[in-house]
This record gives structure tokens, C-alpha cells and sequence, in this order.
């Protein structure tokens, strides 16, 4: 794993940004896998105002989201779906139609992960996924005790990660129990990963990760086993390392 360090959260997502562009122009037709949460934002306004500015193009790139929850309507201000409209997809050039992300309304949830499982084999895998990482270790909504060899699934959110994600809803009750995710060995066939680490909060997290061994109980640990990871780290997520 390569660790870049960042002075600011602002330095972070400028530095991830411009190597996520680079990579646009060297290949139009990256399949770029992307996450949620608040740390990619950051990513995604810079990525917007390179568009805006240097009209880096989008038309050509087919995206991959990690995960949405189960239960919430593509509408709903609370869903993927929603959120990468908002922060990302209606301010680019890319079709709504190569924006990809599993659907938690599924009639048939079984059948929804083989489909995005399938689909994006299809595809010919991911070329860069963008990762977060979870104060318990977790990536995408792998949580822990996870196996390294899941693929696209059902996974039931620890109460910790409700209550880090309840901050989005009215109330924790809110907060829906189940997602759908990109498995790990999903995510592990990715030719290249960037993970954005932001924050004191995460800094246990990132210690760990850097500095601990490989267990299923800490999901992020398998990164160590990727040939090709990137760590974006800014000052307060660095600082116990």
C-alpha cells in the first residue's frame, strides 16, 4: 500500500481528484467504482469543477457504486442513488444510463445482488474503485467477520455504523438495518484502489489498518493483499501513525 499524507482535508481531495481526472484522459473508458458517505464529497466538487472548467469529459466512463440501503426509494433524499445525483452525476456529462448502483427496492434482493454481481463482470471489472473506510474497519457496508471471499450481498449494518450514518436521517431509528454491497472479493478484483481516510475519528481505523495484522474482523485489512492501493490520509486520520 502506497500512503500519501495530506496537511488538509482540502489538500486530500484535491490530490485524490487530480489523479482520478489523470486517469480519466489516459483512459476515456474507465470504469470507476465510487462510494458515499461525506469524505468522497470533497473528491467529487473538485472532480464537478474540472468539468465546469476544463470540460474533462464523462460520456465515455461507466461508474459503480459500492452499496445502497434496502428499503429506501431512489428518490428518497437518504438513498445512494440520491446522494450521487446531487453530489456528483447531475453536474457532469456522464449518461445516467452508465451510472450504476444496486437497487434496495428489489422485488427479489437474492436475485439483485447476482445481477450487479454479474453486471459488472460483464463490464470487465473496475478499473478504480474509490473506498472509505468504516470507524469498525469496514468498506463499502462490508462489515466485520465479513468473508474475504463474498461477493455482491445482503449484509445486516452493525448498530455502530447506523448510529455514524444517523447523522444523515431525522433519527437513528430511520436509519434502514440492511444494504446491499459489493462483497469483498468484489471490491479486491479492482485494478486500482484509492481509499480516502479523513479525520481524527478515523485515525484508530487507519492505525490499525497500517499497522495491524489481516483478519476478517477488521475488513479493511485485506487491502494489504491488493498489489495496487492507494491511501489518501489527511493530518488528524494520520496522526497515530
Amino acid at each position: 500500500m502506497k500512503l500519501i499524507k495530506t496537511s488538509t482535508y482540502e489538500a486530500l481531495s484535491q490530490m485524490a481528484a487530480a489523479q482520478i481526472i489523470s486517469k480519466i484522459h489516459a483512459n476515456p473508458r474507465l470504469n470507476l467504482g465510487l462510494a458515499t458517505g461525506s469524505t468522497p464529497t470533497g473528491v467529487y466538487k473538485r472532480l464537478i469543477q474540472d468539468h465546469e472548467v476544463n470540460k474533462t469529459s464523462y460520456k465515455q466512463v461507466n461508474s459503480f457504486n459500492l452499496d445502497e440501503y434496502i428499503g429506501i426509494s431512489k428518490k428518497d433524499h437518504n438513498s445512494y442513488h440520491y446522494f450521487m445525483c446531487e453530489n456528483l452525476f447531475d453536474h457532469i456529462d456522464i449518461p445516467i444510463d452508465q451510472t450504476h448502483i444496486p437497487d434496495g427496492t428489489a422485488e427479489n434482493l437474492d436475485e439483485e445482488c447476482r445481477r450487479y454481481e454479474q453486471f459488472i463482470q460483464e463490464h470487465g471489472g473496475i478499473d478504480l474503485q474509490i473506498l472509505g473506510i468504516g470507524q469498525n474497519g469496514h468498506i463499502g457496508f462490508n462489515e466485520p467477520g465479513t468473508s474475504f471471499t463474498s461477493r455482491t450481498h445482503i449484509i445486516n449494518l452493525a448498530e455502530s455504523t447506523r448510529k455514524a450514518n444517523s447523522r444523515f436521517f431525522e433519527s437513528l431509528e430511520d436509519v434502514p438495518t440492511q444494504a446491499i454491497t459489493m462483497g469483498i472479493a468484489s471490491i479486491m478484483e479492482s485494478k486500482e484502489i484509492f481509499l480516502l481516510v479523513s479525520g481524527d475519528s478515523k485515525a484508530e481505523a487507519l492505525a490499525r489498518l497500517v499497522n495491524g495484522e489481516v483478519s476478517e474482523q477488521f475488513p479493511a485489512s485485506v487491502l494489504k493483499n491488493h498489489k495496487n492501493v492507494t491511501i489518501f490520509a489527511d493530518k488528524e486520520a494520520s496522526a497515530l501513525l
